[in-house]
């Protein structure tokens, strides 16, 4: 069985690192996943936050095409609910047009940010619409000039590419796979940030029964999940740590996910609302590569999916890239 392996890499700037440390550190890595054979490479969208500093993904992109050769470099993802579709169109098809085959358009529900962010970012914008009208903006104008049903009939993203960016849905939840069955997507759920198992089975389950096949494609699942490997088990226990996830949900039902309590207290401060939270222990995939490896596996088979995406947050980079070498060396050769 084969299995096609991503890096998402969130250009986390670790305490003693600069923001520019922690770019280079992401470049250096996309180099690395090329060079170890790894399918694809993802960079993430955060805003208003020291710890992180990937706020531009298509820059970021851009960027690492020129550093790479042949393995795909995408968003994970950009956040379409503070965007012109059509600016976001533009912007892939320009990626797109430079390295054909090579750009991956990951789009996420999330806002990316804490409300004063999204404030700022969606300041002056007029008409306000729903994520599933402007995905459905977004393939328009990345694939062919608007139609006649459209608000501006004609206009065109220049320029068009030979092998426009595949769109792929990012989720944590139910209703994103709902969205991406709705539009017929590849559908990538992030069980790093959202380790409930049960949601995970019933995201995916719903995606596959309700995928709409008009678009022309067949379901297909990703799994984005935190992982360590180590020469020892000791060690892959002592770089995972006590890390926790928290879910809050405001007063108005509107859900959001966080690494502490603190920023869920900031974020319904900053929404003005009431709220609840739920810490969980990070769901954080440790070991030696045998026993990621039949983790791993199990994984595959629990959820049905042969595609991962691996993230981390092991701060020594060296540290980091031996685990993405020893993930990479689990996966190579015969797998039973």
């Amino acid at each position: 069985m084969s299995f096609t392996l991503g890096i998402l890499d969130q250009s986390i700037v670790f305490p003693g690192q600069s923001a520019a440390e922690a770019l280079k550190n992401t470049v250096e890595l996309a180099k690395l996943g090329e060079s170890l054979g790894y399918d694809r490479f993802w960079v993430a969208e955060h805003h208003d936050s020291e710890g992180v500093a990937g706020s531009s993904p298509e820059v970021l992109v851009s960027y690492l095409l020129a550093q790479t050769q042949k393995i795909r470099i995408g968003s994970g993802g950009v956040m379409l609910q503070h965007y012109s579709p059509y600016k976001v169109a533009e912007s892939f098809n320009v990626l797109a047009t430079l390295a054909p085959g090579r750009v991956e358009l990951g789009i996420g529900r999330a806002p990316g940010g804490l409300p004063r962010s999204t404030k700022a970012l969606q300041k002056g914008i007029a008409e306000p619409e729903t994520l599933d009208d402007k995905l459905v903006e977004l393939r328009n104008f990345l694939n062919a000039p608007a139609s006649e049903t459209h608000a501006q009939p004609g206009l065109t993203a220049h320029p068009l590419p030979g092998q426009p960016a595949r769109i792929y849905m990012l989720g944590t939840s139910v209703s994103s796979a709902e969205l991406a069955a709705k539009q017929g997507l590849p559908y990538a759920f992030a069980l790093f940030i959202n380790s409930d198992p049960e949601t995970a089975r019933t995201a995916l389950d719903t995606y596959r029964t309700q995928f709409n096949t008009e678009h022309g494609g067949e379901p297909e699942a990703i799994l984005a999940l935190s992982v360590i490997a180590a020469d020892t088990e000791e060690e892959a226990n002592a770089l995972a740590g006590q890390h926790k996830t928290v879910r809050a949900t405001l007063a108005s039902g509107k859900t959001v996910n966080v690494q502490t309590l603190e920023q869920a207290a900031e974020f319904a401060r900053q929404a003005g609302e009431t709220y609840t939270a739920v810490e969980r222990e990070a769901d954080i995939t440790r070991g030696t590569k045998e026993t990621v490896r039949k983790r791993l596996l199990e994984l595959s088979e629990e959820y049905g999916v042969n595609s991962f995406v691996f993230t981390t947050i092991i701060p020594n980079f060296e540290q980091r890239t031996r685990s993405f070498q020893l993930l990479k060396e689990a996966f190579t050769g015969e797998l039973v």
